[in-house]
């Protein structure tokens, strides 16, 4: 796990000191180790957190003939499967790395490599000799990629603010993807906060010919919803899946430096828990729990009772380790968006942020249970919409009437109130249904950006984001509607919020974090079970529960979803009040124009007298904070 960065150009050489830069900016990723290579066209760079091979993984790492340049960030869990195939036909290596069977499968297969690859990943492979660079993100993207042009020259890394140590990184805002993120509280890949500043998307390859000045991206793998196993019945998919996702828990159990598990007070967490607690037995496995002091985020006693529950499983060597976490320190909330290098607004990073570093103190790896939700069906919303499609059924016009005037009797006390939740299943049902799961999940509506635009986004102010779904339907695959809602997550929520929060915040603590419901086989198997057997007529998760019973007890199933969130509108109320409001008014934000004082004014007093506009606010904050970093150009 690490950092990588590079400059590969056809005129001539790059400044080395430039990737120099740019590695050290991203230190915190690889505290171990770094390095730089160059040649006539390219440098590469790279930091090294160190995982596996800790004496010879060394990088950027060179093939044996020094034709080959490549860094990686990531793992390849089946690197050991490979090299003893790729033994067979003749190879020899010389390091326990994954990096070096990387290196051999790409002689042996060009570009192709990634289809043999079962890991977390993003790398860049520089063919000297033929002057090609190979850029690739895992199929999931629990990896990032970031990359610009200038001229000839591509430059790439895993985080914006490596990128932003060149001198020529084009600061031009994305007003465009400003405006989506209010909706969204991320902006949707490939975009950026920056209008020539592009992620490479998941399961892509970015190809770049030298001589040609030809660049080419493609995909080369994507979950396929359309085939279903029909033929396999629920209990022999239930006995599969679990053996896919105790496989998957068990590679993931490969490092050579101390390994631990993320244990909240709910089911995929346990499960991964359970799985590696038993697996590693007897030697002993540390979970960590982050608790709150405010009693409707705080799952420690939920957390105590799934350890009590998987040592009784396990033979008794899980060692449940808890910490309170205090994340309403402002200073900590400007550090941690800060390494998001863009706006990004799901404030659950600040307690990922926290428990990332308690866990730190104990272990170099963590395993979570990121991923279940998508591919198991497991958010509160994909029931909601499933509800939906039976009211829609009627006439939108009688829908906006009827619900739409419902919604609007319950107090806005905030979404995790009973009220509010009430509030936004009403007003799902009075949505149009073709914007209606956008529309669940809108947290800026057109009409309140109309209303707060100033000059500087005012031209934005008609154009629905919406599109930002609508614009991928076509090419979603599943035929079940609420499926395709778990496809579109898998396109947009998942590598654009879930993973990205869960890179940045264990990353800038230097802690590899691992997500074995996104191994590969298990989202392939998943994509192809029927719909009814993830989400029954009350009950999500369906098959994943029931594959683990001696995990998952009546008690854990009637708890409820509770994510990891924080807060923010109280907090906004109390001990963030002053700087929060000094930050909002003070800054680029309304100075330049891209809110109007007077709108936000508004809504911070309402907020104040107790309506809630907690995400409002808070989105704007994250926006604010990211426009005072960001030379005005």
């Amino acid at each position: 796990m690490c950092a990588i960065s590079g400059i590969v150009n056809t005129h001539g050489k790059p400044v080395s000191d430039i990737v120099r830069d740019m590695v050290r900016a991203q230190r915190h990723r690889g505290p171990d180790d770094e390095g730089i290579f160059e040649c006539e066209n390219a440098v590469l760079g790279h930091c090294r957190l160190s995982v596996i091979d800790l004496a010879g993984g060394h990088q950027p790492m060179l093939s044996k003939n020094g034709r080959l340049a490549v860094v990686l960030n990531g793992e390849i869990y089946n690197f050991r499967a490979l090299r003893t195939k790729l033994a067979d036909y003749g190879h020899t290596f010389h390091t326990e790395s994954d990096t070096e069977t990387l290196i051999h499968l790409y002689e042996m297969y060009g570009g192709e490599c990634v289809n043999y690859l079962d890991g977390m990943f993003a790398f860049a492979i520089y063919d000297i000799a033929r002057k090609k660079l190979l850029l690739a993100r895992d199929r999931l993207g629990q990896k990032p990629l970031f990359y610009f042009m200038d001229g000839d020259t591509l430059v790439f890394a895993s985080e914006l603010d490596g990128l932003r140590q060149h001198p020529a990184f084009p600061w031009e805002l994305a007003r465009e993807s400003l405006h989506n993120y209010l909706s969204l509280q991320y902006i949707p890949q490939p975009d950026t906060a920056f209008k020539h500043v592009r992620k490479l998307p998941p399961g892509h390859l970015l190809e770049q010919n030298l001589e040609h000045s030809q660049i080419s991206i493609r995909c080369y793998w994507q979950a396929d919803f359309s085939i279903k196993n029909t033929t396999l019945t629920m209990n022999s998919a239930t006995a599969e899946l679990r053996k896919l996702v105790e496989k998957a828990v068990e590679k993931r159990l490969a490092a050579d430096v101390p390994l631990g598990t993320f244990l909240s007070g709910g089911v995929d967490s346990c499960i991964v828990t359970g799985i590696a607690a038993k697996l590693m037995y007897p030697a002993p496995c540390d979970a960590f729990t982050a608790a709150f002091n405010a009693a409707s985020y705080d799952e420690r006693d939920a957390a105590r009772r799934s350890a009590e529950i998987i040592n009784k499983v396990s033979g008794g060597n899980l060692r449940h380790h808890e910490r309170e976490i205090h994340p309403d320190d402002f200073a900590l909330a400007e550090k941690v968006f800060a390494h998001f290098g863009e706006p990004f607004a799901d404030a659950s990073a600040l307690p990922l942020f926290l428990l990332s570093r308690f866990a730190r103190e104990k272990v170099t790896v963590a395993l979570s249970g990121d991923g279940a939700d998508e591919i198991f069906a497991g958010y509160e919303r994909y029931l909601a919409m499933r509800y939906a499609e039976r009211v829609y059924v009627l006439p939108q016009s009688v829908r906006k009437v009827v619900f739409g005037g419902l919604a609007a009797l319950f107090p806005n006390h905030g979404e995790r109130s009973k009220s509010g939740r009430i509030r936004r299943l009403l007003k799902l049902f009075a949505a149009p249904e073709d914007v209606g799961y956008f529309n669940l999940l809108d947290r800026c509506p057109e009409n309140l950006k109309k209303e707060l635009y100033g000059p500087a986004m005012a031209d934005l102010a008609e154009r629905s984001s919406s599109e930002c779904f609508t614009s991928i339907n076509w090419e979603l695959i599943a035929r079940d509607k609420v499926e395709k809602l778990g496809e579109l997550d898998l396109r947009t929520y998942l590598p654009c919020d879930i993973l990205p929060k869960a890179d940045t915040a264990s990353m800038a603590n230097a802690l590899e974090l691992r997500s074995p419901f996104l191994d590969r086989a298990v989202v392939e198997f998943a994509s192809r079970l029927p719909m009814e057997y993830k989400l029954s007529a009350k009950r999500r998760k369906y098959i994943l529960c029931a594959a683990f019973p001696e995990f998952i007890t009546p008690e854990l199933l009637k708890r409820p979803k509770r994510g990891f969130g924080v807060p923010i509108a109280a907090w906004l109320r109390g001990n963030w009040k002053t700087p929060v409001e000094d930050r909002l008014f003070q800054s680029r934000l309304v100075k330049d124009g891209f809110i109007r004082a007077e709108v936000l004014r508004k809504y911070w007093e309402l907020h104040q007298q107790g309506y809630d506009f907690g995400y409002l606010l808070w989105d704007l904050l994250v926006l604010a904070m990211f426009l005072d970093r960001t030379p005005a150009r």
